[in-house]
């Protein structure tokens, strides 16, 4: 038997995923429609797959720079500016990482001292607490609500800064609402941020999957981009979850930090993928566009459909989820969750494994076939009938 002794305190002290739960009940049941998997439901594109095959065929199989092939860090920079209107330095300003989780994890190291506070405005994605942990600092939750569609409000986030806090990580469009911020949203946190002078860990990989409005960076107003450390990636709008690819810009001074890190802890990402990567920037945007076309008619679908049947829920203006209430069922987010499973073989993840702010709601993904999201209305609303 292993000493508890052994295991740092820290780690010790995480709670386990809470969506990784659901997954694994539901993989032991025959018959289950999922709207769980946080991922899209499309392929790669084929041009990017031949990439990563010609690049093996090619031999292109040693370490890369610590940043990453600097074709691709060009590339992503070309990018950023043609789609987002943000200028990074492909030389010192973009370094290449294993998925976009990685780059949150080195940017927190890279700037948090132990016992200083960060920000983490719920509900939103199961890691970034622990990460803020697993780095030394302090994670404090700021809750958003529905009434204001989860937006963060100014005066909120403004109450809960103190003398302690170094950062704030904003999430936009949204895991697990799909709220997305709008440029007047960003406007006015911006002036309470610059206010205190904080850094803004904006994890942006669901920009790609806007749909009533034009995604806007935070980098973008004035006097941010120097307080910004900006994550994205591949997995989501270009559909190469399993590939592992992701992305952060910052500053030179908070990218040469990162780099420290991911130079000691992960040496560089895959080569095979920084090619296919290559490729998608190059050529993969009119798969981003029908992939968004296709979300976007789910999420009208499923938005509507929910509505209909007795749960209230909000329009996400970006990326693949509804988050429902189901707060008129009498059911707390797990009972809804479990009871759901267990009676309707219908996979969602319960809204408290985001946050508190969360309870009440459940998270459905509409990365699903058509199909798979019409059987699932039908078999929640028979749930809720009985």
């Amino acid at each position: 038997m292993i000493k508890t002794s052994y295991i740092s305190k820290t780690v010790a002290d995480l709670k386990p995923s809470g969506i990784r739960r659901f997954f694994d009940l539901a993989a032991n049941m025959e018959g289950v429609v999922s709207l769980g998997v946080g991922e899209p439901d499309f392929v790669t594109s084929w041009s990017i797959r031949e990439a990563a095959i010609a690049s093996l065929e090619e031999g292109r199989t040693s370490y890369t720079a610590n940043a990453g092939i600097i074709e691709l860090r060009r590339e992503i920079s070309w990018y950023m500016e043609k789609e987002f209107r943000v200028s990074y330095n492909p030389d010192n300003q973009i370094i290449v990482t294993v998925g976009a989780s990685q780059a949150i994890d080195i940017a927190l190291r890279a700037v948090v001292n132990p016992g200083e506070e960060v920000l983490v405005v719920e509900p939103c994605f199961v890691s970034y607490a622990p990460l803020v942990s697993m780095a030394g600092g302090v994670p404090i939750t700021i809750q958003t609500d529905k009434e204001h569609d989860f937006k963060l409000l100014p005066e909120v986030l403004e109450a809960a800064i103190t003398p302690k806090t170094k950062a704030i990580m904003i999430c936009s469009p949204n895991n697990p609402t799909g709220t997305q911020l709008g440029k007047e949203d960003l406007t006015r946190l911006s002036e309470i941020i610059k206010k205190h002078d904080l850094l803004v860990i904006a994890d942006e990989i669901y920009a790609e999957l806007a749909y009533d409005e034009a995604f806007t960076s935070i980098a973008v107003i004035p006097g941010m981009m120097e307080r910004t450390i900006l994550i994205n990636g591949f997995s989501k709008g270009f559909a190469m979850t399993g590939w592992r690819l992701g992305f952060v810009c910052a500053p030179k001074e908070i990218s040469e930090a990162m780099l420290k890190i991911h130079q000691y802890t992960m040496m560089c990402a895959s080569t095979m993928a920084q090619y296919a990567a290559l490729e998608a920037l190059k050529n993969g945007m009119e798969d981003v566009e029908e992939m968004r076309r296709s979300y976007r008619r789910r999420r009208n679908y499923i938005v509507k459909s929910f509505n209909e049947i007795g749960l209230d829920c909000h329009n996400p203006g970006g990326a693949f989820y509804a988050f429902p209430s189901i707060a008129n069922t009498g059911l707390s987010s797990q009972e809804f969750a479990e009871q759901l499973l267990l009676n309707e073989r219908v996979a969602v993840v319960p809204g408290d494994v985001f946050g508190q702010s969360g309870e009440g709601h459940i998270r459905c993904s509409y990365a699903s076939s058509m199909e798979q999201l019409q059987e699932a209305i039908t078999r929640i609303g028979r749930f809720l009938e009985r």
